[in-house]
């Protein structure tokens, strides 16, 4: 394959089933917060099912001895995962639980289309990702559908559900632009530590303000949507910035509200009104423009020593070690030397230049 055909892979595709996996989650936890599940324990409950699911999947792996064909977390990650942890796996669901006790699922699902604005402005402003007319059209027209369906009239527009789940937008797009920081790292380990340890902390604290445990059936149903929505969901979503950056996989990923939108109007019976529609085609023509992309330059690699799965493509053409693992895709601490060429490229793990 020539440098000229290269493509974002399967990131498109691994972004959009994380989108899906996460927006079936957000009516479920809906549901459960309608059964009497505490919001603040409820997003324990979810992160520590994801931690614990995908630590099964771990410890099976690591009993059979099976390779994992990924780089682990290192000593300068673990700082990164922190915040992380703190953003993504303790604000951010807390605020969204707390949207969820007084929006309409419908409403909560789409208005989660911010986090994917929310993760765009901060790699365009912050990581100084490159953001083109075709994608800040779209993060406005997707700003608008948000916008009047959070809109309710009368003395206060704006609900205060509305307002905590754009807060959880927020936390949740810093916590997407500090995951790409990982991303070369095992996805199944960063979704796991994050489930485990936010699930802990946040499990811990609504225990201590006075929440009590649901019965055997709902906690067990909080684990499964965790597991699914948060865990591997996350898992998709880090090998997803692998290949199209920060940027491009949180607007891939504003799928999602569609998808809770949808299961809400069938589980909840919940009515299709105007508002929704308008808000919907505008959340639409936001995502086309963004899936619509075509980015092309010529472009410069500066030298660089990273760790990750790789093949030896156009961009990865090294020499090994005796103990480097044989065969492909394999990891192990590699080099790249300066390179300039032109071909059509996403902000990826190698291509996160200026423009």
């Amino acid at each position: 394959m020539s440098v000229q055909d290269l493509r974002p892979g399967p990131g498109v595709a691994l972004a959009i089933a994380s989108a899906v996996l996460f927006g079936a989650s957000t009516p479920f936890a809906k549901a459960l917060l309608g059964g009497g599940v505490n919001a603040w324990l409820l997003a324990g409950l979810l992160y520590l099912g994801s931690g614990l699911g995908l630590a099964v999947l771990w410890l099976g792996r690591v009993v059979s001895g099976r390779r994992s064909g990924e780089a682990p977390l290192r000593r300068g990650d673990w700082g990164w995962m922190g915040l992380i942890i703190l953003a993504g796996g303790v604000a951010g669901p807390l605020l969204l639980m707390l949207g969820l006790a007084t929006t309409t699922a419908s409403s909560a699902a789409l208005l989660l289309n911010l986090e994917g604005l929310a993760t765009m402005a901060i790699a365009w402003i912050v990581f100084r990702e490159n953001v083109d007319r075709r994608l800040l059209a779209g993060a406005a027209a997707i700003l608008t559908g948000a916008a009047l369906l959070s809109w309710q009239g009368g003395s206060a527009p704006v609900g205060l559900g509305a307002l905590y789940i754009a807060g959880a937008c927020l936390a949740w797009g810093v916590d997407n632009n500090l995951t790409r920081k990982v991303s070369a790292a095992d996805p199944l380990q960063i979704a796991m530590v994050k489930g485990l340890i936010a699930g802990a902390v946040n499990l811990t604290i609504a225990l201590s303000l006075g929440a009590r445990l649901p019965g055997a059936g709902l906690t067990l149903a909080a684990g499964i949507v965790g597991f699914l929505g948060y865990g591997v969901s996350l898992a998709l979503f880090v090998l997803a910035l692998r290949f199209l950056g920060a940027a491009r996989t949180g607007a891939y990923f504003s799928t999602a509200p569609f998808v809770g939108a949808v299961l809400a109007l069938v589980l909840f019976a919940e009515p299709v009104t105007a508002q929704l529609i308008a808000a919907a085609l505008l959340m639409g023509i936001g995502l086309y423009l963004h899936l619509a992309e075509r980015h092309e330059h010529e472009h410069l690699h500066e030298p660089m020593t990273h760790e990750h799965a790789h093949v030896h493509d156009e961009h990865h053409q090294h020499g090994h070690a005796p103990d480097d693992s044989p065969g492909e895709p394999h990891v192990h601490v590699h080099a790249h030397s300066r390179l300039a060429h032109r071909h059509r490229h996403f902000p990826d793990l190698h291509h996160r230049h200026g423009h």
